[in-house]
């Protein structure tokens, strides 16, 4: 019969025919011995079934089995129907118990058992919703930008030199000569604008950053667009704010049961982010105006403000100072668009944004220089010479449109969305300080 009879998945069982033979094939999910009979839950990559044993022994605890019996009605089991008189054949041997209890509801193990034991207890029902919620998020922003004319492009994750900084860069033996691991697909997706005009990227990048904190990675899943054409970095935020929204809608689509399963909050996108300039933003939150940067408190206060006025989970706040971005990123050009005065000895403002995400730093994007003078004065501001970055500058030597794009870390957003309180919570395998396995 197991030659025959095509594989029923768990979703599947309550639509299958009631007193006709069913094949399940999964996990011993748990094993519930009663003085004359034993229910068996199976677990598959659909969910779960209820199967009633009389007899016989059961395999252990995360054993893989195959289940052949029949499909019964029972108002009690999952989906109203369950499998009795079961042929069940264990398809390895015995699974040793694993280090928790994955039937339980939500795992109570800490943070590192359940890193140090990442292949098993990705398993808990709750756990791997996390994933899935990543998952649908990819497939929402893939799909947004493909109706968007974009194209998908992979980068070289060995490069000659540093991005943007030498000092958070992992070098490497490269034949003999020195290599980096890349910390983001900038220059190449840039290099791509003049060839494809819209591009993205799915793909790791590497930060060798020193940081032991709950939203530091060494390694991420960065989620790169770059676009041409734009009249400045207002219509890069437009597209990013279609792609949050399919990102939403993938995981409204695709993952709708792992929403409850992991308690995920998902967000309502708003049909325009709520923006202010950064100078404002250190007013609002009562930081000194020659502040550089935003620090995670005034991140936070942003996002709340962005809450109560806006009813929006999201603010964008744009123009951040020059000397805080890359060479690459392009002045202030929106003249009679409200920019503040710049403060006595101000490098300028920016053509650059963060998106803000309940109160934490999700994207950083802007528009870029284009044209080949722009990038030998920003270079040679640097006290660099432009001869160093010769591979990345003759894209702009040859015509390149003005282009815009920006970067979502995947991990970042899922935890978001998840309220995990470690980042390293909704990643599969994380690579931090500390850890460099599973």
């Amino acid at each position: 019969m197991t030659s025959t009879l095509q594989r029923t998945l768990c979703s599947d069982l309550p639509t299958a025919e009631p007193g006709t033979p069913v094949r399940l094939q999964g996990w011993v999910h748990r094993r519930r011995e009663l003085a004359a009979l034993t229910f068996l839950v199976l677990r598959d990559r659909s969910g779960l079934a209820q199967v009633v044993v009389r007899g016989g022994e059961v395999p252990p605890e995360e054993t893989t089995v195959e289940v052949v019996g029949t499909a019964t009605a029972n108002a009690q089991a999952p989906g109203g129907v369950e499998v009795t008189d079961p042929v069940i054949t264990a398809l390895t041997e015995p699974a040793a118990t694993p280090p928790v209890e994955l039937w339980r509801p939500t795992l109570s193990a800490g943070l590192p058992t359940m890193l140090d034991h990442a292949p098993v207890t990705w398993r808990h029902l709750a756990q791997r919703a996390r994933w899935d919620l990543a998952a649908a998020s990819v497939r929402g922003f893939r799909a947004t930008l493909d109706a968007a004319g974009f194209t998908e492009v992979q980068t070289p994750k060995f490069v000659e030199s540093a991005t943007e900084s030498g000092a958070n860069v992992f070098a490497v033996d490269y034949f003999g000569r020195p290599a980096y691991l890349a910390q983001s697909p900038q220059f190449y997706k840039q290099q791509l604008v003049g060839v494809f005009e819209r591009v993205y990227e799915v793909g790791p990048v590497f930060r060798a950053e020193p940081h032991d904190t709950v939203r530091h990675l060494a390694e991420y899943v960065s989620l790169d667009v770059e676009l041409g054409f734009v009249r400045d970095h207002r219509d890069v935020l437009r597209v990013l704010r279609d792609v949050v929204a399919g990102m939403v809608a993938g995981i409204h689509e695709h993952a709708a049961d792992a929403i409850e399963r992991s308690g995920a909050q998902v967000p309502v996108v708003p049909d325009e982010i709520p923006v202010v300039h950064f100078r404002d933003a250190l007013a609002m939150v009562g930081a000194p105006e020659d502040e550089p940067d935003l620090a995670p408190e005034h991140e936070r206060a942003l996002g709340a403000w962005a809450l109560e006025e806006h009813g929006s989970d999201f603010v964008a706040v744009e123009g951040y100072p020059m000397a805080k971005r890359p060479f690459y990123t392009h002045p202030w050009s929106r003249d009679g668009a409200g920019a503040p005065p710049r403060p006595p000895g101000h490098a300028g403002w920016s053509n650059s944004f963060d998106l803000l995400f309940r109160g934490l730093e999700l994207v950083t994007g802007g528009q870029r220089l284009h044209t080949p003078s722009s990038y030998d004065a920003a270079i040679r501001a640097r006290g660099e010479d432009p001869e160093a970055y010769a591979a990345y500058l003759q894209a702009f030597r040859h015509g390149m449109p003005p282009h815009g794009g920006f970067a979502i870390g995947l991990e970042r957003w899922t935890a978001r969305l998840t309220g995990a309180a470690n980042i390293r919570e909704v990643t599969l395998f994380p690579r931090d300080l500390h850890r460099l396995t599973p």
